[in-house]
């Protein structure tokens, strides 16, 4: 009976007959020298019409702790969900079949999920200390990419696409039936769904030289990608994309009060300072109720959104919630200052009021940031 290895790590392929045999050799050789736990390769062929499969089939009878199975169609996500919805080991992975990250960090990647204290690990060419060598074209969309993600959906992820991640077993099995692509996409949507149900990602800055023969259409992959962040933007604004994660899910802390207090304040009286000056600005040219107008509109969405990435215990707020808080405040303020314009009270009524409510609206502000995502 064969012993279930500590990490299976899942080598996606399409017509890579020319680079699968020294690849698989090189990775074989890494885990068998250096590599403390006990492991397992798994060759997933995506349907390729040369010899890929062959050659697969054959590194598998030869190397030990080598596997090779087959699909009928294409898709990164598809292979990975085969692989990792089979496997009997602790910790699953992937890493693209051109090694382009460095081996060096498969290490740092799995031993937080072997340990326990993350759930998810991805390498990542855009944290800090990460050593990379591509062209300036591929660097531009991926940080744009990256950085659209990153405003979208106030994400602490750096580098959702890096062919190198790995997940606790028990962890995937309750994420993968939530993620719908099985393209290219796959990865950005599995690391959103795990960010939004209060999941640790643990990320790696990694050494990465770009592959000069890569299969994969920029271009391409990068629209499909941008049709994907859309669907999951509406997903999420349906309230949409939590997932049960039973006993893998990770346990809140009790009583974070503190320091969410201290960073809600720090975005609230930064966000109160701007609205105040913008108020003071435009005051005398547009009057106190356009300046209150355009002066709270001004920073509403920075100020849910900093809140979303920095305040939030897990998950994302509901931008119609927030809304819902910013129109009814600034509907108060307008009639309050209707009111002290008609009565003649002057600016220091008008700080007053404007006092009044943005203080109601951050305590409910922050009455929403505080929500647990159910």
């Amino acid at each position: 009976m064969t012993t279930a290895p500590t990490i299976d790590v899942a080598v996606p392929v399409y017509n890579e007959a020319r680079s699968l045999d020294a690849s698989v050799r090189r990775l074989h050789e890494y885990l068998s020298a250096s590599f403390p736990f006990t492991w397992r390769v798994t060759i997933v062929d995506n349907a390729s019409t040369d010899d890929t499969f062959e050659i697969a089939t054959s590194l598998a009878a030869e190397l030990e702790n080598v596997s090779a199975t087959r699909l009928d169609a294409k898709g990164r996500g598809l292979a990975l969900r085969e692989a990792w919805t089979h496997s009997d080991a602790t910790v699953v992975a992937y890493m693209d079949v051109d090694l382009s990250t460095d081996l060096g960090a498969l290490l740092p990647l799995v031993a937080p999920l072997v340990s326990g204290h993350s759930d998810i690990a991805i390498g990542s060419r855009l944290a800090p200390g990460a050593l990379v060598a591509r062209g300036p074209r591929r660097e531009v969309i991926s940080r744009l990419y990256n950085l659209l993600l990153r405003t979208m959906f106030a994400t602490q992820i750096r580098d959702m696409q890096c062919g190198f991640k790995a997940l606790r077993a028990d962890v995937a099995m309750h994420l993968l039936p939530a993620v719908e692509d099985n393209a290219w996409f796959f990865d950005t949507e599995l690391l959103l769904l795990a960010e939004r149900n209060g999941l640790r990602i643990h990320q790696v800055p990694v050494d990465w030289v770009d592959d000069a023969d890569s299969r994969v259409s920029v271009t391409r992959t990068a629209i499909d990608d941008l049709k994907g962040a859309g669907r999951m933007l509406r997903r999420f604004a349906r309230g949409k994309g939590e997932v049960d994660l039973g006993a893998a899910a990770r346990p809140g802390l009790a009583d974070d009060f503190g320091r969410r207090l201290v960073t809600f304040a720090v975005i609230g009286g930064t966000s109160t300072a701007v609205s105040l000056a913008l108020y003071l600005a435009l005051r005398s040219p547009l009057g106190p109720v356009a300046a209150d107008a355009v002066a709270v509109t001004a920073t509403f969405a920075a100020n849910t959104w900093a809140n979303a990435r920095y305040t939030q215990r897990a998950g994302r707020p509901r931008w119609w919630r927030a809304g819902s808080v910013f129109a009814t405040s600034l509907g108060a303020t307008t009639l309050a200052l209707l009111g002290v314009e008609a009565a003649g009270l002057g600016l220091p009524a008008e700080l007053a009021v404007l006092a009044l409510a943005w203080s109601a609206t951050a305590l409910a502000r922050f009455r929403l940031v505080s929500e647990v995502a159910r």
